[in-house]
């Protein structure tokens, strides 16, 4: 058994344990391997172990990788998320190679998105980035101004604004971990009762992911846990 498989068998088992004990499913519970960095290889690695959901942050790294995944497993179904920084200039590629995008934090980002997701494909996943601890050095829309951007993105077109997306400063201690995600799930849940219909947080990595479970994270962003130590970030 390669390492990726071994280490794909043991997230899945830490997700099957933090959703039990925070009485969910384990299917509430959608795994994104974060696949930045490392080569298409790793990724056909993980595809063949039924991994099918893979976030990247480097726009022109993340297009070579979707690329040679398709060359190599044509017509194969692979979700493919970008989780990094969005520059202007950036967004038509995003919007016509990727099916979801977590790092909204703009307007002007989102509306260059529906123009530019082509009309041939479904609406493109949208998530809103929070700055849930208020980091200056971190992106992300402030909770004061989430529910208008909120509201703005929820109605153009070529767009489904599904969730929130956040990660929140590094703790170690749990309580301090479970209270950041807690912000960002009551910010999710304020949004729904105004009547904007989301279903998604995407929030922990492989350092936190048990606090994310316990706090409803319906996506879980892991890559050193899979696919080991990164080069470079």
């Amino acid at each position: 058994m390669s390492t990726i498989v071994h280490n794909l068998q043991a997230v899945d088992a830490s997700i099957v344990a933090a959703a039990s004990a925070a009485g969910r499913a384990r299917a509430d519970v959608q795994l994104l391997a974060v696949s930045k960095t490392f080569p298409a290889e790793a990724v056909l690695e993980a595809i063949g172990a039924g991994q099918t959901a893979f976030g990247e942050n480097y726009l022109q790294e993340a297009l070579d990788k979707i690329a040679a995944v398709g060359t190599a497993l044509p017509g194969r179904a692979i979700e493919w998320h970008f989780i990094g920084p969005i520059q202007s200039n950036k967004t038509r590629p995003i919007a016509t190679h990727f099916d979801w995008v977590h790092t909204v934090e703009r307007l002007k980002i989102a509306q260059r998105l529906s123009e530019q997701r082509p009309d041939n494909l479904g609406p493109l996943n949208i998530c809103l980035q929070v700055n849930i601890s208020g980091e200056a050095s971190k992106s992300g829309v402030t909770e004061a101004e989430l529910p208008e951007l909120a509201r703005h993105v929820a109605q153009l077109p070529r767009l489904r604004l599904r969730g929130l997306m956040a990660i929140p400063e590094p703790e170690t201690a749990v309580h301090r971990q479970r209270a950041a995600f807690a912000r960002l799930r009551k910010l999710a849940e304020a949004l729904r009762a105004d009547g904007i219909a989301i279903d998604t947080l995407s929030m922990g990595m492989s350092s936190d992911l048990a606090a994310a479970i316990a706090e409803g994270a319906t996506i879980v962003r892991i890559g050193s846990a899979i696919f080991g130590s990164r080069k470079y970030e």
